[in-house]
Formats: C-alpha cells, structure tokens, sequence
C-alpha cells in the first residue's frame, strides 16, 4: 500500500538542473544510472527561438499526453527542452534520453522511475527496488507510483525523449498502463521519430492527446533566416535564404550541416543551387562536406571515437591509441561539430546523435576491418573501470564473444555483492551456448544469478552439465577466475542443497550442505556461510532451532568477515526470529541492535539494504516487551528508511508489525485491514514461512469477536485440534487453540475440551523443541483455558511458571493483552507470593473496562520493562486535537488513502467525482498539516483516526 511506507514529506525539485558527478549513479539498483540521460540536456546559446511551438507545449500543459513526432534533426529535443527551463518552478521535470537499450523494459522503466524519483523524491522508491529482482514492474508496481503522484501539490513533467528507439513489445503494456491512469498533476511528452505503438486513437477520442508533428516543426522562412543569418552571421540574401529553406523544407539539422559547410566559402550560390536530395542523401552529403574539411587526424579521431555513446579524454585516448582526446574533444564543441558536453566540467561529451550515426556510417564504410578493434579497445578500457555492462557490450559489438564471456566471469564476484544478478541473467541471455559449455566457473555463476532470484527451472540440470566439466582435463576448460573454479566444489553442493531445500527434501539439504563445507577451503567464507545458513533453515523447517542458530550465527559470521554486511541483515532477521521463539528476547534485541550497528558504521553515506528490516525486528522485541511507544518508533523509522533499504520481505513484515502495533494500541480494525494488505504483497523466500499471515489475522478475527470466520480459517486451512504436532505449523495450532477458546462460551464445552488438549500437546512439543517463547504463549493459554474448565490450581501452575520463564527477558505483552480474565488469575498468583512482584505489576497493567488497550498503570517499585516507557496512566492518554475536526466524508476518504486505490477508483468507490475526492484530500491535508498521502496516514494513526470500535 503505498500510504504506508515513504512517510517523508515530497516535494518536487529543480526543473531538470546539473546535478553533481560522478556520470555514473547507483539509484538504487545494481546497474549504475548515467546522470545525463536523467538530465535537462545542456542549453545551446545559439538556438532560434520558437514562441508559436512554445505556445502550444504551454497550452497542452493541461492534457496529459503530448507527442512530439517528427523525423530526426527536427529540433525536437532543443524545442522541448527550451521550453521545458521556462516552465514555473513549481513544474518538475523528469527527464529521460532513452536510447535502444531501453527497448528491455527493466533498463526503460529504471530510467524512468530513477528520473522521477529524483524530482518527486519518494514517489518511486519501492518500485526502483523491486526493479532489482525483475524483468520490468508489474501494473500493481505502477499503480504505487501513480498513487503517490497523484497526491503531489505541484506538477510534474515527464519527458521520454528519442522514445522511437525503445518502442517495442517490451515497453509498451506498461506505458499503455500509465497514460490510461495519470493523476492530473502528471503531464507526459513523448518524443519520437515515429509513432509509437501506444493507444494514441484511444486518448484523441477522449481530447487527452496534444501533438505536433513534422509539419508544425518544419523552420518557417522567418527562422530558417534567423538562423542563418543572425546565429550563424552568413549573411546570405533574400533569393538564397529562400533558395535554401525550399531546399531544406525548413530541416533544422540539414540547414545545420549547411551553415557549418557554408562558413567561409566563396561559392554560396553554388553551394546552394546544388543542395537537393532527400533526407538522407543530403544528411549524407552535408557530412561528407564537413568531413572532407577537417583536417585528417580530427576527421580520423571523430570516425573511431563513433563507437562510442558518451567521450571523456582518457576513453577516447585508448579507444584511438593515441594522445591529446580531452584538448581534441574540447576544440569539437568550440567548432559546434555536433559534441554535446553531459557535464559543466567539460569532461564527459556525446555526439549528436545524427552526427554519430553519420560518423558510424563512414567507418563501416571506410575502415571497416579496425572497428572491432575499437570496440575492443573501448570494451577493456570500460572493464579497467569497472562499467562491466559497457565493458560487455563493446566486447558483444567487437563480435568477441570469447572476451565478452570472460568479463561477465569477472564481473560477477563484484555484481553479487551488490545483488546485481539481474544484470547477470541478461547477459546469461545474450551469450550463445557454446561460450559458456567450456566455462565451468561462468556457467555455475549463471545458475547462482538464477537461484538468487528464485529461477529454478533448468537449473539442476545445468548442474549436471558443469560436474562433468569438472572430472574433465583441466587443459580443456576455460578459466578466467582461479579463486572462483577453486571454489566450484564447494559450491555446486551447495546450489544442489538449495534445490533439495526447494523441493522439501530436508535430510537431503542437510547431507549435501554439510558436504560442501567439507569440500570449502578455510578462507572460502561464503560456501561456508551459504552451506550454513541452508543447515539452519533445514534445522528450522524441523524445529530444531538451537540447530538452526547455530547454523545462522556460523552464516552471519562468516558473511561478515567477507565483508556481505547486506547479507548479514539478512541473517540477522532469521536469528532474532529464532532467539525470540526460543524465549530469549534479550539476546534478540543484542542481536538486531549489533548488527544494525554493523549496517551503520559499513554503509558510508548510503543506506546499506537491509537497514529497515532491522528497525521492524526490534519494534518485534519492544512490542513484546510492552513499549509501544519504542515499538511506533522503529516502525516509523523504517517507514521513513523506505525500500530503498529494505530487503524484499520487509513490506509484508512491516505490515504485520504494524498491525500488531495497532492491535496493541485497541484498533482492530486497521490492524486486520493492515494485515490484508501484507497478503497482498507478500514474498517468499528460503525460510519457511512459521508465522502465516492468515493464521495472525485468524487470532484477531476471533479477539474481536469474529468467531466464525476465524472458525472459517481453521477449515480452510485443515488445522485441527487433533492433528500431529510439528513446529512447522506450531503457530497454526496456538492460533487453533485462541480460536477455540474464543469459540468455547458460545458453542459449548467441546472447543474448551479441545482447546485443553490441543495446548497440553502443544506444552510438551514445545519444550521439547527449546522453543520457551511458544512455551510461555502455550502456558498462559492453557492457564485461561484451564481456569474456564474450573481448574484453578492447575490454571494457576501454568500461569506461575509462564510468568518465571517471561521475568528475566522482560516478556510482558503477552500477558497484558489476554484482559481481565487472565488479570483475576494474575492478582490470585501475586497473593500466593508475596514476595514476587511480577504477577502484580502485569495484573496492574491489564486493561480493564474504561482504560484504553495497550495503556498501563505503572505501580511503584517497577523496572525497566515491566511496565513499558510512555505506556501512559490510567485511562488513555489525550491525543493531539484537530482544530477543524474531519467531517464523516472526510475521513471516508482518507480511509481510502490508506489503501493502493488511486483518486479514480475511490470516486468510484464512493460514489462521487473524482474532482470532490480532490477537494476532500485538499481539505483533509490541510486539517493534519501534511503535502502528501503517506504523511496524511501516519498523522492520522499518530491522531488515532482510524479508531473504530470492533467489528465496525
């Protein structure tokens, strides 16, 4: 849900300025961002101004489509871009040079929402992550950006420019996508050689479509004379100005390429008088007439240095083996030879595109046999840089497909510390199959790329082609990468462990993951800690979880020495887990606190990913420790870390802990409609899932009295009072037991029969296991369960030795949240030990009719813990007030803000315009005093607004 996560308040920024180098940029993903193709390209000073194309931009600001389509050197870009810095600085502008990469919707929607999250900060955030782990973002992952657009205060450009180069199968479902569902503030121009495959008939049947097309562009005779008279100072008369622009039929680029061949000459009749063709024969002839007139080392440098798609110095050094290419490169743009400068220190450039097409052409044409060389020349300069995806494509374009192979096996160690295995499965498919059957080490890697992003197709039998491979001579493989094929053994073991673990072969997991830690070298920590971790998840999906800590802490250590600090998050969030089910909140709290330390001192500037997980797996152990107040602010600080540093579990974990918060806090409803939201966009990964969703929401169905459809779950799902016992489903059977409790007062004594029965199974399980966090949940449930049957002196044991497990780790949630019934057995314990403090201070703290859940009397004498900081006094604390109260329709709608409806479909919903759902949301960012949808829902759970009584 898109309310829930960005907290931080957006505003959209400069219109598209300089940012600062380096060129390349994370943004994110593991693919670097090139800065000038999210950037207003750079003002020309000598460009002709266009006030009547200027105008209509200025009046299709309204729409939410314009095209702007015309054949190339038509001033399309320099049009749009002019018009683009005189816009209000309240209009972002999130510009994109596409290019034909961008043809693969991955690369195309990376720029895409990187350039509009740089603008609009916040709006794209979970969705450029996502992009990490898939080809391209789904309709639900577009509709969280739209959503967050639609609540922006300003306007916001988006500029597709050169759009033809990535229109395609790949691209087009979700821009057809996007344009059908803009918010108004958002404003789209696509530029384009051609008509893009997109529903353009569709949106001029709804008047939502602006265009300008070649003949609006042409130069008028006005112009065409401005240019060349006054930008150019040519001086040319009436008859030849007209003489020219009939020619040229008002081409910007061709009266470019005329005025830079007309400087100096003679013979400008003649010239003109011959100038003729169409447009790719004059193109042609212009270039060739300013070829022919550079000197011969600048026209050499110009044809080789084509190749590339941006310059600096020290690559066109290499690329030509020679000296001199930064002063070279600076005299280009001096002379106006179509070299844009990408940054205000002059030191990365591009040609224009025509021009580089031009340029490309004559070296085909002219120096045919050295062009692989200077794609060679270019691949290994890019991969002394480590710019592996250009290092690759250059080798890919040189037709080496042996040295491509080669640097994809070298790239790899650096790409799986960054998590780039998407980058790795692309150029898995770009290489033929012969380039990778000799390389044992490339085509392992190719099978981890695959497993990490849970693409297990193909890949066992993969495997099976590589062992071979390896029982063969060593003088037959390719090997580019020692350290890596040393480490194969190993590692194939474990990759087979994985898909054992996939396919629920446990002792299978078990047998081939300790094998590759017998066939891992000391120093090869991360075999080690990857055959460790799948022993702990096999030890875990078992309930041994003393087993399964033990083989998560090996992991995280080992990660951790290899300098994996991503990955040790990730193991941290297991460990907790595992330390909290064993009953060892304390050590949890160590746990996460130490390795969100690590993630601090080993990020730098950044984020490192996995840094709001940590903040959500310690609102777990402070809510269980009874600080709400803690609780909220973990939660509020991985909301405001956003996904950009989450791993990809943490939207549905952040959920749950949310809604549990909520639970606590005596709103049930938004913590069911939370947990509805975390099914939604849950993901699976190796661990097993102890802890379903469903069965949570379950637990709060019959709380609030819902009982039969939590009844309704339990049938669902096959969970019976009689079923075998596993830790596995552990937490399915507690859920039974409240569920059946719950049940008991209205359906008579055969659910609390069961109810016993089910929890003196489940005791004996538990300690069993070691698992004393389920054990002391277990023994106050039967405690309860016991006292209904009229068992007082049993109810009382179990309750006494729940409360002598809790003490020391300062458990307390979990007693104050079972109400009054559990309150009386509490207040009898506390009289049988006078001396023990413990019962009475949780009896104090049940809430009783007329207090507020969630809020205890702290009584003296008490400690850290005991009774929770901020848990407040009798009765509820007084909320922060509004001074102009919402209105019952007004918080109808900010109900619906809360959800992943975009303004649209809540008119729908309510049955209202979508402009009165606008003024609504106006209305209502002014009462909470916020800019945006997310700051509007924090502040209204910060108010308690969304407060209903149960069942409402």
């Amino acid at each position: 849900m898109a309310s829930q996560t960005t907290p931080r308040e957006r505003k959209p920024v400069n219109r598209g300025g300089h940012a600062e180098d380096p060129e390349l940029v994370a943004a994110a993903t593991p693919q670097p961002v090139l800065k000038s193709r999210i950037r207003l390209p750079r003002q020309v000073t000598a460009t002709v101004g266009r006030p009547r194309l200027e105008a209509v931009l200025s009046r299709s600001a309204s729409s939410p489509v314009t095209l702007v389509s015309g054949p190339a050197g038509y001033g399309k870009t320099t049009l749009i871009a002019n018009w683009v810095r005189n816009q209000p600085t309240t209009r972002a502008c999130a510009w994109v040079s596409l290019d034909e990469r961008d043809r693969d919707a991955w690369s195309f929607w990376t720029y895409v929402l990187v350039a509009v999250e740089r603008v609009a900060p916040g709006t794209a955030t979970r969705a450029i992550s996502q992009l990490a782990s898939h080809q391209g973002p789904d309709e639900a992952v577009l509709d969280d950006v739209l959503n967050e657009l639609s609540v922006l205060r300003d306007d916001v450009l988006v500029v597709l420019d050169d759009y033809n180069l990535c229109d395609g199968p790949g691209v087009q479902p979700g821009m057809t996508f996007l344009l059908d569902h803009l918010p108004p503030q958002v404003h789209v121009i696509i530029s384009t050689r051609a008509d893009p495959a997109l529903p353009l008939a569709r949106l001029r049947a709804r008047g939502e479509l602006v265009e300008i097309r070649t003949e609006d562009l042409r130069f008028t005779r006005t112009e065409t004379t401005t240019y060349l008279n006054d930008l150019n100072s040519l001086e040319l008369d009436s008859s030849a100005v007209a003489a020219l622009d009939a020619r040229a039929e008002g081409w910007v680029a061709a009266l470019q390429l005329a005025a830079i061949s007309l400087r100096g000459r003679t013979d400008s009749t003649n010239f003109i008088a011959e100038f003729a063709g169409n447009d790719r024969f004059v193109l042609d002839y212009l270039a060739d007439e300013v070829l022919s007139r550079l000197p011969d080392a600048a026209r050499r440098f110009l044809l080789e240095t084509s190749i590339l798609e941006r310059l600096t110095g020290s690559l066109c050094d290499a690329v030509t083996a020679s000296g001199g290419g930064k002063a070279t490169l600076e005299a280009l743009e001096r002379q106006n030879l179509f070299v844009v400068p990408l940054d205000g220190q002059r030191r990365w450039y591009r040609y224009h595109h025509l021009f580089a097409d031009v340029l490309n052409a004559h070296l085909l044409d002219e120096l045919p046999e050295e062009a692989p060389q200077l794609h060679r020349r270019a691949s290994n300069w890019f991969a002394e840089h480590h710019d592996w995806e250009a290092a690759v494509r250059h080798a890919l374009a040189a037709g080496d497909i042996e040295r491509a192979a080669e640097l994809v096996e070298l790239a790899v160690p650096e790409l799986r510390r960054k998590r780039g295995e998407s980058l790795i499965r692309r150029w898995a498919a770009g290489l033929p199959p012969e380039a990778v059957k000799n390389r044992p080490v490339l085509a392992v890697c190719i099978v981890g790329a695959l497993m990490a992003s849970n693409e297990f197709d193909g890949a066992r039998q993969r495997l099976d082609d590589v062992e071979p491979l390896m029982a063969g001579r060593r003088e037959d493989l390719v090997i580019v990468d020692q350290a890596e094929f040393a480490r194969l053994p190993a590692v194939i073991e474990t990759y087979r462990a994985a898909l054992a673990l996939i396919a629920g072969d446990l002792p299978a997991t078990m047998t081939r993951a300790r094998t590759a830690i017998d066939k891992a070298a000391d120093d090869d920590l991360l075999s080690i800690a990857a055959a460790s971790a799948l022993i702990g998840l096999a030890s875990w999906a078992q309930g041994d979880v003393d087993a399964a800590h033990q083989g998560y802490s090996i992991a995280a250590d080992h990660l951790g020495r290899a300098e994996y600090i991503a990955d040790v998050l990730g193991c941290t969030i297991t460990l907790a887990d595992i330390e909290v089910t064993q009953g060892r909140l304390r050590v949890a709290r160590r746990t996460v606190e130490n390795a969100l330390t690590l993630a601090e001192h080993s990020a730098g500037p950044d984020v490192l990913r996995g840094t709001a997980d940590m903040h959500v797996a310690l609102s777990a152990v402070a809510l269980e420790q009874g600080d709400l107040d803690e609780t909220a602010e973990h939660l509020r600080r991985a909301d405001e870390l956003g996904d950009a540093a989450a791993l990809p579990q943490n939207a549905y974990r952040w959920r749950v802990a949310m809604a549990r918060l909520r639970e606590a806090e005596g709103d049930p409803v938004t913590a069911i409609e939370l947990l509805d939201e975390a099914e939604r966009v849950y993901v699976a990964d190796f661990s097993p899932n102890v802890r379903p969703i469903a069965a949570t929401r379950a637990r709060l169905l019959a709380a609030v009295g819902r009982r039969d459809e939590a009844l309704a779950w339990a049938n669902s799902t096959g969970v019976t009072a009689a079923d075998a016992l596993s830790y596995l489903h552990e937490y399915e059977h507690i859920s039974l037991a409240r569920i059946l409790l719950a049940a008991h007062t209205h359906a008579g004594d055969t659910f609390l029969t069961d109810a016993v029965g089910l929890l003196e199974r489940l005791t004996r399980a538990a300690e069993t296991g070691g698992r004393n966090g389920s054990l002391i949940e277990v023994l106050i449930l039967h405690s309860l369960a016991c006292h209904a049957a009229s068992k007082h002196e049993t109810a009382l044991a179990s309750l006494e030795r729940a409360a002598r497990l809790a003490e020391p780790e300062g458990y307390f949630r979990l007693f104050t949240s079972e109400g009054p019934a559990l309150a009386v057995l509490l207040t009898a314990l506390s009289r049988r030990n006078l001396d023990w403090s413990f019962p009475s201070r949780l009896a104090a703290a049940v809430p009783r009719p007329g207090r507020t859940p969630g809020k205890a009397t702290t009584p003296p004498g008490s400690s850290a813990h005991d009774v929770p900081p901020g848990s407040g006094s009798d009765g509820p604390a007084t909320p922060p007030s509004l001074i102009d109260p919402m209105s019952v329709r007004e918080l109808d709608v900010l109900r619906y803000l809360g959800t992943e409806l975009a303004g649209p479909a809540i008119a729908r919903e309510l049955s209202v315009s979508l402009s009165t759902v606008r003024t609504h949301t106006q209305h209502i960012y002014t009462k909470l005093g916020v800019n945006n949808r997310r700051a509007a829902i924090r502040r209204a759970h910060q108010l308690g607004l969304f407060r209903r009584a149960p069942g409402s």
